[in-house]
């Protein structure tokens, strides 16, 4: 056996995202005997998986947060940090708004393999986001490997000549598969703790970000319960006990809360945070709504659909996330009165796993880490 490798990612935080975890499921299938990751990150906050890194054996290293005004400094610690560290076969970049400095500077300071990984198909608003795709603007020329989730993240990041080119390659966000089958146990017991026995649940997963589109979630919510601005009772669907489960944490939460207030649903919708045993709260909702402005390939889609939930997202989602015949797609256009009409129209179906279908489709872990495990061992990909 030869001697064990070791990789590094770039990333803004360790905190539980949507890159974060799927970094981690692989993380924690490889032949860490054989593979070992290592974590570069933008802050000098702890972060969620922390501990669990250090358990796998992995270090976490730091360098500051770039921002315009310290493009010289940031540079020069990434400089440092490269020169000072010779021991990376490749280093992965998740933060492609600045992949564009390190990726080289890693290269020069002697890294084999340098990689960019797309995995969103937007950026923010306004100046942020213009600043965004001005840094990444050559990135596709600065890396050995484009790595994308989805075409759409390929375009955005890369640009359509790259894709064309067939220079990308696309790396599913795979998933522990099986630990999201749905179980009946399981959502019974999920349904007591969090009190929505008998009650019909809407579910949804994701930081609380301009991109996710809570906005337009809660409206549709309202739309569903006859809240305040949904056309009021008459505009109330069906006769059951809606709830609405949202699960994550971020900057825009407490605009969130607001909201909710103001449509007179806050008292049927539950802020929980995030939680590390997410597959047990997809077992207590009964349908998943998804209506994002942009995404890369929102792995929470491929959960839901591997947990047997219905999901309707919004077309801005790239198409290789409905994976199943659960998924339905719908414009954000439309009024929040339409996706909450179809949810009411389409609640009952039969439950059951689709794990399986998922595992067949490409999405599941074990399988990508022993493809990724052969990658990172001969830097090339097959």
């Amino acid at each position: 056996m030869g001697e064990r490798i070791r990789v590094l990612h770039v990333l803004g935080n360790t905190q539980l995202g949507g890159a974060e975890s799927r970094i981690m499921d692989l993380y924690r299938h490889l032949d860490r005997s054989r593979v070992q990751f290592d974590f570069l990150v933008h802050t000098t906050e702890p972060g969620h998986f922390d501990g669990e890194i250090g358990k796998l054996g992995g270090r976490i290293f730091r360098v500051p947060r770039f921002r315009i005004y310290n493009y010289f400094s940031y540079r020069k610690a990434m400089v440092s940090f490269f020169n000072a560290h010779h021991e990376f076969r490749a280093v992965q970049g998740h933060i492609t708004s600045t992949a564009a400095i390190y990726l080289p500077i890693a290269r020069r300071a002697g890294v084999p393999v340098a990689i960019a990984h797309a995995r969103s198909a937007g950026v923010d608003k306004g100046l942020k986001g213009r600043l965004t795709r001005w840094l990444r603007r050559d990135l596709s020329q600065k890396a050995d490997y484009l790595f994308t989730c989805s075409e759409l993240a390929g375009v955005s990041v890369f640009g359509e000549q790259a894709v064309r080119e067939g220079r990308t390659v696309f790396i599913p966000n795979a998933i522990d598969c099986g630990a999201f089958s749905y179980g009946e146990k399981v959502r019974e017991r999920m349904r007591r703790e969090l009190g929505v026995s008998g009650k019909y649940v809407i579910g949804h997963v994701g930081r609380f970000h301009y991109a996710k589109n809570h906005e337009y979630l809660l409206r549709v919510f309202a739309a569903l319960v006859g809240g305040r601005g949904s056309a009021g009772e008459e505009g109330k669907c069906g006769k059951r006990e809606y709830v609405l489960l949202l699960l994550g944490e971020g900057g825009g939460m407490d605009a969130a809360r607001e909201l909710a207030k103001e449509l007179g649903i806050w008292d049927r919708v539950y802020f929980l945070g995030n939680h590390s045993n997410i597959s047990d709260y997809y077992q207590a909702m009964d349908y998943f709504v998804y209506p994002s402005r942009f995404e890369g390939l929102p792995g929470t889609v491929v959960e839901a659909q591997a947990a047997g939930l219905r999901v309707l997202m919004s077309d801005t989602i790239c198409r290789e996330a409905a994976v199943t015949e659960l998924v339905h797609v719908m414009s954000i256009q439309e009024d929040a009165r339409a996706w909450a009409a179809y949810i009411d129209s389409h609640a009952q179906y039969g439950r059951r796993s689709y794990a399986s279908e998922m595992a067949k489709a490409g999405f599941d872990v074990q399988a990508q880490a022993q493809r990724m495990m052969k990658f990172y061992e001969s830097g090339e990909w097959e």
